[in-house]
């Protein structure tokens, strides 16, 4: 798959299409399509700064290592002037990619409520953010409008996640988040009976040596499988919270490749078991309370995941 980056200074005005097409042997719809999907970034004239060539770059890390006069360019014919320099990523096994898509769960205009799905990221890097939910949001809410992040899944959980339309409903959301006056609530499938468990259970092991709280009730166990489904509440954030936690009671999340059970063999189609299922809060705009709950659907199913794990069984 083909893979490279190109820094290009702007000697005489063109295009950014053009300036593209002079130095790469791509064709002029390979390279609609990588501007489209976010592998083009454009600093203006005078305003050059050191780039980011690290391959696992951030686009957050490509943002503080560019300046606020570098930005993503997505118009391929785009007037450039003397001084401008474009910043081409490109790679094809990035651009290929195309998760599941997110559904809309409500729209509040300022901000809406979305079923981010297993796949799907919270935040692009330098090579594209075609695969972010809010690059999905701006091109399929209607009316149209930007859209912020104010809080994160990991690519690999599913579920609610609020998505701001503007500037000042992004601050007030990570206000929110921030003073903990929000409640999201998750339900994760877990290798194990958690009936032995206290109900609920308090869990409070160090993340990262960080102080970390979990709160896990059963809702479901199927014996002859030996899974439970179980309701999550956290009391802090730290990366990957949920999975260590359960992991480090012995009742590791199915379909979790990096913290899981290592023996376990999962189908290609059996994703993480986490999803974010509900979300309860005081609106920072309107002050009226607000709660969403994700459609019966769209949850962990103890019953879809045996029919996975049997499917990798018997391949």
């Amino acid at each position: 798959m083909l893979k490279f980056e190109l820094h290009l200074n702007v000697e005489q005005a063109t295009t950014a299409i053009v300036l593209l097409s002079q130095h790469c042997d791509l064709s002029i719809n390979q390279l609609k399509n990588a501007i489209n999907k976010g592998a083009l970034w454009h600093t203006k004239a005078g305003k050059n700064t050191a780039i980011v060539t690290n391959n696992n770059t951030s686009e957050q890390a490509v943002k503080k290592s560019f300046n606020k006069y570098t930005k993503r360019l997505r118009r391929a014919k785009a007037p450039l002037v003397i001084g401008d320099t474009l910043h081409f990523y490109y790679d094809e096994n990035v651009l290929i990619q195309q998760p599941e898509p997110a559904q809309l769960i409500a729209d509040l205009h300022a901000y809406s409520i979305w079923y981010k799905p297993y796949g799907m990221l919270c935040q692009g890097s330098k090579w594209s953010d075609h695969c972010t939910i809010n690059r999905w949001v701006e091109t399929h809410i209607e009316p149209q409008r930007p859209a912020f992040i104010v809080h994160r899944l990991d690519r690999a959980a599913s579920g609610l996640i609020i998505i701001a339309h503007s500037k000042n409903a992004a601050k007030a959301f990570s206000q929110l988040f921030e003073q903990h006056q929000l409640t999201k609530t998750y339900q994760i499938i877990c290798h194990g009976d958690h009936r032995a468990h206290p109900q609920p259970e308090k869990i409070t092991f160090l993340i990262d040596n960080k102080a970390a709280n979990s709160s896990f009730n059963l809702l479901e166990y199927n014996d002859e499988h030996n899974l439970s489904l179980i309701k999550v509440n956290i009391g802090s954030g730290r990366k990957h919270q949920i999975r260590k936690h359960a992991a480090a009671i012995n009742l590791p999340v199915v379909g979790d490749r990096l913290h899981g059970d290592k023996k376990q063999h999962y189908p290609e189609q059996l994703n993480l078991q986490l999803c974010a299922v509900s979300l309860a809060f005081i609106c920072p705009i309107t002050k009226i309370k607000q709660t969403f709950e994700l459609p019966q659907h769209l949850k962990p199913c103890i019953l879809n995941t045996i029919k996975l794990l049997n499917k990798g069984q018997h391949n």
